[in-house]
């Protein structure tokens, strides 16, 4: 057994986007939200969450991606999973952040109940479809929501903090959800061993409910919500990752 364990520090690298958020704040379940709503007709009982990175609902990429999903149709809902605590966007290049202080103060314990609350709410206004996409530390959320059958689909980009083999063969045998993983060359946290894994776990119609995997060459951990643009590959990689995500949604929209 290999523990593939959450090593912040690929998440100390990144470039941060520019961009004006169209969302807003809204307390769901007594949780602070980003939220991002369609413009035009939306379905009302299909919301997609949205499981951030460590930066949470300060980072403006991540409120930017919110807003790309709503444009795409999909009620969007970023919850605080830090309890008002992420990381702050200013260590993003930081050598000096006490990393492990920050890790010790959010285990799942931490971010379980909130996750809870906002179902929960979801739930009792009517929503009957969600769809999660997990970054970094938001993939074992979006993992929780799976195995315990609050989702319909799930997706990862780059996640952190997943035991390998363990949880992959958890999710084949007790989750429905199908899964899509955004991967990439370079990434500590979840390795092209561990990508390898999934595919002989999960893929070959071994796990029924469906499962795919995007592979982005030249990108590295974070490229789906920070990476530098300014790079073709690490574009491509954050634009196609994207693209595979909303196109999973909707096909499986229906489940």
């Amino acid at each position: 057994m290999r523990t593939i364990r959450g090593l912040l520090s690929p998440c100390s690298l990144g470039v941060r986007h520019e961009g004006d958020p169209e969302g807003k704040i809204e307390y769901i379940g007594g949780i602070e939200c980003y939220v991002g709503t369609p413009s035009g007709e939306y379905a009302k009982d299909e919301v997609v969450l949205f499981l951030s990175d460590v930066f949470g609902i300060p980072l403006v990429n991540n409120k930017l991606l919110v807003d790309d999903f709503a444009r795409n149709g999909f009620r969007t809902i970023m919850p605080d999973l830090f309890q008002g605590d992420p990381r702050p966007t200013d260590s993003m290049n930081s050598q000096g952040f006490d990393r492990a202080a920050w890790v010790a103060r959010h285990s799942p314990e931490s971010w379980k109940p909130a996750v809870d609350a906002v179902v929960d709410a979801l739930r009792v206004d009517g929503v009957t479809w969600i769809g999660t996409t997990g970054y970094c530390f938001g993939a074992p959320p979006a993992w929780y929501l799976a195995l315990k059958g609050a989702s319909k689909v799930t997706v990862m980009s780059h996640p952190s903090r997943l035991r390998i083999p363990e949880d992959l063969e958890e999710y084949r045998d007790k989750a429905a959800a199908p899964l899509l993983i955004n991967s990439c060359e370079t990434d500590p946290a979840f390795p092209l061993e561990a990508q390898a894994k999934a595919d002989e776990i999960l893929g070959g119609g071994r796990f029924a409910p469906g499962y795919e995997r995007t592979y982005w060459a030249g990108c590295t951990h974070g490229f789906a919500v920070r990476g530098d643009l300014s790079d073709p590959k690490v574009k491509a990689g954050k634009e196609g990752a994207f693209e595979a995500t909303v196109r999973f949604f909707k096909k499986y929209g229906e489940l």
